[in-house]
This record gives C-alpha cells, sequence and structure tokens, in this order.
C-alpha cells in the first residue's frame, strides 16, 4: 500500500473507497447490496466500527469510519472485506445469477495473479484510507458520498438512494444507523 493511503492515527476517522476487481457491477442485485449492509452492522455491533457516512454504488463502497479500540480500522475492513467476498461469492455460486459464468472468470483470472492459493478475488487490495481533517474537507468527502448516486443519475436526491447515509443525515430511517458528523464536533 502506498505511503499516502496509510492509517496513521488510529483516533481519527478516515474516508475510504473498497472497490471491486476490474470495477465489475456486483451491487447492481439486492442480495449483494445487503450483503454489506448486514458485514457494516455486524462490524459496528462487534468489532467497534464507528460508522459516520457510507455509500454503496455498482462496483464500490465509501465510507466514512473510525476503530473505537481493538481491532484497528485496517483490521476491521480486512474482516469486512474477507466475509463479504465469501458471503458474495456463496450468493454468485448458489443462487441464480445471469452473469454468473462472466463474473466468476474475471473474479478467478484476479486470483490467479496472486501468490497465495485463492479460487476467486472480489475485493481489490488496499482501501485508501484518507484520515479527515478539517471542516471543509469533511464536508468536501461526505457530500461527495452522498451525491455519488445522483451524478450516476440512479436518484435526483442522495437521500433516496436506499444504500447510503444521505437518508440518515436528511432525517430519513437509514438501513444502517450512522453517527452523524454534525453530532460528533465535525459541523461547521
Amino acid at each position: 500500500m502506498s505511503e499516502k493511503f496509510k492509517v496513521r492515527d488510529h483516533e481519527q476517522a478516515h474516508y475510504m473507497t473498497l472497490t471491486t476487481t476490474g470495477w465489475i457491477d456486483v451491487f447492481t442485485r439486492k442480495n449483494h447490496r445487503l450483503a454489506i449492509v448486514d458485514a457494516l452492522t455486524y462490524c459496528q455491533q462487534h468489532k467497534g466500527l464507528q460508522l459516520f457516512a457510507w455509500c454503496l454504488m455498482s462496483n464500490h463502497l465509501h465510507l466514512i469510519g473510525r476503530a473505537s479500540g481493538t481491532p484497528t480500522l485496517p483490521e476491521i475492513v480486512r474482516d469486512l472485506k474477507k466475509h463479504t467476498a465469501k458471503t458474495i461469492l456463496s450468493n454468485i455460486l448458489n443462487e441464480p445469477e445471469s452473469r454468473k459464468k462472466w463474473m466468476l472468470k474475471l473474479f478467478a483470472a484476479r486470483a490467479n495473479e496472486l501468490k497465495r492459493v485463492q479460487n476467486y478475488k472480489l475485493w481489490q487490495d488496499g482501501f485508501r484510507p484518507m484520515e479527515l481533517h478539517g471542516n471543509r474537507f469533511i464536508k468536501q468527502k461526505l457530500e461527495y458520498i452522498h451525491n455519488n448516486p445522483v451524478a450516476a443519475y440512479l436518484v435526483e436526491s442522495p437521500e433516496h438512494w436506499m444504500f447510503s447515509s444521505a437518508r440518515n443525515y436528511a432525517g430519513l430511517d437509514g438501513l444502517i444507523d450512522v453517527i452523524v458528523l454534525a453530532e460528533s464536533g465535525y459541523d461547521d
């Protein structure tokens, strides 16, 4: 991982992006999306993930979060990626999926590039953590995350995307409870 993208201060919140290998549109299916929701919720409840914002797109996941103690943020992300890869690959293998052969072929090709033995590789390496500092930078990242579905012409307003914390920030029920940044001292 590049020196630029390392967690240095484990007390700070970080902006992160997790991307599927080959930018494959895995998260177009409800069951794959819900696997991410379930895993994030589990990490909040059992691993100490403090989640401030999130947005799941078709081939990547944006997060703003931090670890409260042990495990560390990189360890939480590692476990999240490992668990969701197993769950989603199992879904692809065992449930109806019209793109099964195509996706598995690409995931297998990525796995063959690895030194360790692995059948499929769902996620790209790393998660590009960027430490949040300064209200302007925090606000920029928060708006970027929440406006991702709008920029992709999936919804007209950020809070209309079910797989995002924009709903929480708009005062609506979200699929995942988050700590709204204004409540955390990050407000302008």
